[in-house]
């Protein structure tokens, strides 16, 4: 795992030429990290990215009138670092990267990088109890032309999430029908670099999750556990676990009883510690089910020892 992290022997020189590669090698490098291994594994490889590279930790403004170049590849840097650090589970800094890489991709004119930053800072507000801030950062998203299918179906995704979250069932509803079909739409010329994870299987994991946020569980459950049995990278393991939660709150109780035992033993290894957070919930919770079979409540149990604790200190 350690060959995939930059280690570079010093500071990249500050002139474009030699940080612009430098910047984008290591995106390379961490997106590499976390698809194979997770959040949590590539966390090391972030901080050493941020000691590396002083800019990530400059105010944007005194980088105003840089090369342009140069700003975006450093937007794009602190777009991966944000990412990964809200999955290791890290909101706050996360948050405040996801700030960074805006302003950055602001001063240079990268309205692409600056909406999947948006995207990124609407699905942390989400998650961290705030959907009417996830739905303000969405629509910022907008502008004075139609956005590219791939685009507009995440921004969908997103308000869909949102509203289910404020209790709207029928907005829900709609706006993930509507990124269906804005992803039947197919690829464009216009589609950003960023938009190749936007794929069928992760759509059907966002429809079956918004789903399950409404109760839905006849609905959610085929979706989810079609988009766990795909192939995909680690953060998909986000799937499995909204899949147990929407199997317990539908009283499926076999079929809880064997995503666990199947979950279980692989579950330290998960580098997501929303991921690992959402097992570890949904395993507390059936402790609590009286009604829940006792073998199911001991599986429950069992999880709850392989689960991580949660984030350590970056």
């Amino acid at each position: 795992m350690s060959e995939n992290r930059p280690r570079p022997a010093s500071a990249p020189d500050d002139e474009p030429g030699a940080l612009i590669p430098f910047a984008l090698r290591t995106v390379r490098q961490l997106v590499a990290l976390d698809a194979e291994h997770g959040a949590t594994a590539a966390v090391p490889a972030v901080r050493e990215a941020v000691r590396t590279v002083r800019q990530l930790s400059a105010d944007p403004d005194r980088l105003r009138g840089h090369d342009s170049d140069l700003l975006a590849a450093l937007a794009e840097l602190c777009e991966v670092v944000g990412w990964i650090l809200f999955d290791a589970g890290f909101y706050g800094r996360a948050h405040r990267m996801n700030a960074r890489a805006l302003a950055l991709a602001e001063l240079c004119g990268d309205r692409g990088m600056a909406r999947l930053v948006l995207l990124n800072d609407s699905m942390l507000d989400a998650h961290t109890g705030r959907p009417g801030r996830a739905l303000e950062s969405a629509a910022r998203v907008a502008g004075p032309r139609p956005l590219p299918a791939r685009v507009s179906s995440l921004v969908l995704i997103r308000q869909a999430h949102a509203s289910a979250l404020l209790g709207g069932r029928r907005e829900a509803v709609d706006l993930i029908s509507r990124a269906q079909s804005r992803f039947l739409d197919g690829v464009s010329a216009d589609d950003p670099h960023w938009a190749w994870w936007i794929d069928q299987t992760e759509l059907l994991g966002h429809q079956g999750w918004v789903h399950a946020r409404l109760r839905e569980w006849d609905t959610a459950v085929p979706l989810l556990y079609e988009a766990v049995t795909a192939p995909g990278p680690s953060y998909r393991h986000l799937f499995t676990a909204e899949l147990l939660a929407a199997l317990v709150g539908s009283g499926a109780w076999a079929e809880a009883e064997d995503l666990i035992v199947d979950i279980a033993p692989r579950a330290g290894a998960i580098g997501s510690v929303r991921t690992t957070q959402t097992l570890g919930r949904t395993a507390a919770q059936l402790l609590g089910r009286a009604d829940a079979p006792v073998n199911l409540r001991d599986a429950a149990a069992f999880l709850l020892e392989c689960v991580p604790g949660g984030p350590g200190s970056p």
